[in-house]
C-alpha cells in the first residue's frame, strides 16, 4: 500500500486544532483508507461509523444518544448520507473541555458543504485529499501516473488493461449511483455526454455557449453541469488573471479534467502510445503537471490562475502567494526554449520567477529568472518556490 504520510500528518494536526475536521475528495480517492490510518494511530480511542452500512445507520438513529458518550476520535464516513448529523456535531463540538474530535468524510456534495457552512462555522477545518501525487508514487513512475491517473485502484492495477476497466467501471458507477446519492438530478447519459465534451476541450478556455448549443441546453444549465463536476472533484476550473494593461486579456476560465486517467478513458485512449500519439497529448500533459504543481505548492483555489491575452501571450499557471508571483509553463518536449510569450508574461505580470516544466531529467537556466525544470525534479524545485 502506498502511504499518504503528508496527508495523514496534516489531518492529525488539524484534529489538534479543531473539534471537527472534514476530509473531502472524490469517490474512491482513498479517504476511508486515510481516515482508518489516522484512527489506528489513536489505537483504542477511535470509533468508526460507515454510513453506507445499515448497522451503523441504525446505531445513529438517535445521534446525540450515540455520540455524546464517545471519547477520543470519532470517524463518520460518507456523512452526506445523514446530513442531520451536523446539528448534533455542533452541539458536541461546543462542549468544554473537548471530549471527542470528529473526522467526517464526504464527497463534497452540495449538502455537505452547505450544512457545514450553516451549522459548523468556526468549528470545522477542511482538508482535501487528491489523487496520488508523484511525491507519493515516485517520480520515476510519472508515465504510469500520467496514463492511469491518481485514483489508487487505477494506478496500482496489475496491468494497464485492468486499470482501464476500473476507470470505465468508476465512471459508470459515479454517474449512475454516486451523483444521484448526492441529491443531483441529472440524467447519467446527459452528464456523461457533457463530461466527454469537456474532455475534448481539456486545457482550453471555456466556451459555455458552444457547449450549450451542442447539448441543446441553456448556458445556465451548462454552468450547473460544470458546477456538479467541479464540486465532486472531477474538474478543475482555472480562473483568468487580469492586470491593468493596455491589452485585451482573456476573461473566460480554463477547464481541466483533474484526473488524466479519467480523461484518457473518456477520450478512448487505452495505452501510453495512444496518448503520446494523440493531438490531445500536450493538453493532457499540461493538466497532469498542473495538478502536480498544485499539490507541490499546496495551492488553494484562490492561489491558482492562468493568464492570456488576445494577442497570443499566455501563461499556463500563475501562482500568487505571500506577495509573490510564480509563473509556470508546461511543455511536452525534451528541449524547451524561451518564447516571446514567456518574456511578455515575465514583463507584464512582474513575475518573480518563471519555470518551464518539461518531461526531462535536468534543471537548467534559460534566461534571467527563467529556468527549465525536468519533471523528475518537480518536488525538489518546489522548495525554491
Amino acid at each position: 500500500m502506498i502511504k499518504r504520510t503528508v496527508h495523514e500528518q496534516a489531518l492529525r494536526q488539524l484534529l489538534k486544532e479543531s473539534p471537527v475536521v472534514a476530509l473531502l475528495g472524490a469517490r474512491q480517492v482513498g479517504k476511508t483508507t486515510l481516515a482508518l490510518a489516522v484512527a489506528r494511530h489513536q489505537r483504542a480511542h477511535a470509533q468508526v461509523f460507515d454510513l453506507e452500512r445499515k448497522s451503523d445507520l441504525a446505531r445513529l438513529a438517535d445521534p446525540l444518544l450515540a455520540l455524546e458518550p464517545l471519547r477520543g476520535l470519532v470517524v463518520l464516513d460518507e456523512i452526506q448520507r445523514l446530513p442531520e448529523l451536523f446539528e448534533t456535531l455542533r452541539v458536541l463540538a461546543d462542549r468544554r473541555p473537548v471530549r471527542a474530535r470528529f473526522l467526517v468524510l464526504g464527497s463534497a456534495s452540495p449538502e455537505l458543504l452547505q450544512k457545514t457552512g450553516e451549522t459548523l462555522a468556526g468549528r470545522v477545518l477542511f482538508h482535501e485529499l487528491p489523487g496520488f501525487s508523484l511525491r507519493e508514487v515516485g517520480l520515476g513512475h510519472w508515465r504510469a501516473a500520467w496514463l492511469r491517473g491518481g485514483f489508487p485502484a487505477s494506478f496500482t492495477a496489475r496491468t494497464n488493461e485492468a486499470s482501464w476497466r476500473w476507470r470505465e467501471a468508476f465512471t459508470r458507477t459515479f454517474l449512475e449511483r454516486d451523483v444521484p446519492q448526492l441529491g443531483i438530478g441529472i440524467s447519467p447519459a446527459t452528464l456523461l455526454r457533457f463530461w466527454t465534451m469537456l474532455a475534448h476541450v481539456h486545457g482550453q478556455t471555456l466556451n459555455s455557449s458552444q457547449l450549450a448549443g451542442s447539448l441543446g441546453v441553456s448556458d445556465m444549465t451548462v454552468r450547473r453541469y460544470l458546477d456538479v463536476l467541479t464540486r465532486t472533484f472531477m474538474v478543475r476550473v482555472l480562473p483568468p488573471w487580469h492586470e491593468n494593461l493596455k491589452k485585451r486579456q482573456v476573461k473566460a476560465p480554463k477547464v481541466y479534467l483533474r484526473d488524466t486517467g479519467i480523461l484518457h478513458s473518456l477520450l478512448g485512449m487505452r495505452t501510453a502510445e495512444a496518448v503520446s500519439g494523440s493531438p490531445y497529448a500536450g493538453a493532457s500533459f499540461e493538466g497532469f503537471v498542473i495538478e502536480q504543481l498544485v499539490q507541490a505548492l499546496g495551492l488553494g483555489e484562490r492561489d491558482c490562475y492562468f493568464w492570456a491575452t488576445h494577442q497570443g501571450a499566455e501563461l499556463d499557471l500563475l501562482a500568487v502567494r505571500n506577495g509573490r508571483r510564480l509563473g509556470f509553463e508546461v511543455k511536452l518536449t525534451r528541449s524547451p526554449v524561451v518564447t516571446a510569450s514567456m518574456r511578455i508574461a515575465m514583463q507584464d505580470l512582474g513575475l518573480d520567477r518563471l519555470d518551464v516544466i518539461y518531461p526531462g531529467d535536468e534543471v537548467f537556466p534559460m534566461a534571467p529568472r527563467i529556468r527549465a525544470v525536468g519533471l523528475r525534479h518537480l518536488f525538489a524545485a518546489a522548495g525554491t518556490w
